[in-house]
């Protein structure tokens, strides 16, 4: 048995960055083996186990066959002759087939060093096109700011192109996408990202009303979000599994885009209530720095000043009946001192 530290992990080191994860592939072992070493296992489609200790992740290594659509259709191979090699060359671009032994010894068969240093995103073998996700991956990787400036080598941009044109995207599950969308959300260079989903018309399969890529105003991810759903008038998403907390901002963002001083006093009454200022304070506050929010975030402002002074617990001693009308007025009041 031997074992390999592989993928982003050695990547990341040759670039200098401190890498946020390891992930292993053990050569020579059978699953019974790594169980009775003390291996949890956690793989569906293939052999992947846990580490006793450190918790990481270590996979048998393996060979693959497309054999049907989407990103589920391979069969794969985890026998004991799977070499390294082989391993490596199942992976999706060069920089990620780079594996370091236990002695920091670099095995580098597809000159994955060399397109680092070029920065340059080369796919391994003919079988990226294969795999639909690895067209989002790409795009994902693109957000990243130490693989920022990469370049899509030629036949790489043209597999691409292959993979979108077979539109074995559109059999990918809508929870994989998500999970793509949040990484790129949470990396510096989101709207890259998205820039290159457009660019490729990979984005027509799941985000088809994305035509402006730009969320460049925060880091954090719901926000950022939001300023897309904004920036591409509130109509992205669709089938995505989109957590209740982003669609919460998002909404958030879309009523209070909607205040204006110019709004009759009943109008601005309902919108104050519906988007209920005083819980989604620090939302609100993240929301008016975006440029979107530029001409009215004073406003916003001394709204929720404003709303911040009202003594709701008066209204303990008003019947249940009435409650509603004298809460108007209290709005009503606040919001007079602003218009």
């Amino acid at each position: 048995m031997k074992v390999y530290k592989v993928g982003g992990a050695v990547r990341d080191k040759i670039l200098g960055i401190k890498p946020v994860d390891n992930d292993w592939v053990v050569v020579g072992s059978s699953p019974e083996e790594m169980v009775s070493s003390g291996f949890k296992p956690i793989g569906k489609d293939f052999p992947v186990f846990l580490h006793p200790e450190t918790n990481e992740e270590y996979a048998l290594a393996r060979t693959e066959k497309k054999e049907g659509y989407g990103y589920q259709g391979f069969n794969f191979y985890f026998g004991k002759d799977v070499s390294l090699e082989k391993d490596l060359s199942r992976r999706d671009l060069t920089i990620n087939a780079i594996a370091e032994d236990q002695n920091g010894v670099l095995i580098d068969p597809y000159n994955g060093i060399n397109d680092i240093e070029n920065k340059i995103f080369r796919h391994v073998s003919s079988a990226f096109s294969e795999d639909p996700l690895r067209a989002i991956r790409v795009a994902r990787f693109k957000s990243y700011e130490h693989l920022n400036e990469f370049n899509l080598a030629s036949n790489t941009n043209s597999a691409l192109k292959e993979i979108v044109e077979s539109e074995e995207i559109s059999k990918l599950s809508m929870d994989r996408l998500w999970s793509e969308i949040r990484k790129a959300l949470q990396n510096t260079h989101s709207s890259d990202f998205f820039r290159m989903l457009v660019d490729f018309k990979m984005h027509k399969y799941f985000l088809p009303n994305l035509k402006k890529a730009e969320c460049i105003t925060t880091k954090n991810e719901k926000i950022k979000w939001a300023e897309l759903q904004q920036k591409n008038n509130f109509v992205l998403g669709g089938k995505l599994p989109i957590p209740n907390d982003f669609s919460g901002i998002t909404n958030t963002l879309r009523l209070i885009s909607k205040l204006d001083k110019n709004n009759e006093i009943n109008q601005l009454i309902e919108l104050v209530q519906e988007i209920n200022f005083i819980r989604n304070e620090e939302a609100i506050k993240e929301l008016c720095e975006l440029p979107a929010l530029d001409i009215s975030h004073s406003f916003i402002g001394d709204i929720l000043t404003e709303l911040k002074k009202i003594d709701f617990s008066v209204l303990k001693e008003i019947d249940a009946d009435k409650i509603n009308e004298e809460k108007n007025k209290m709005f009503h009041m606040a919001l007079m001192k602003i218009l």
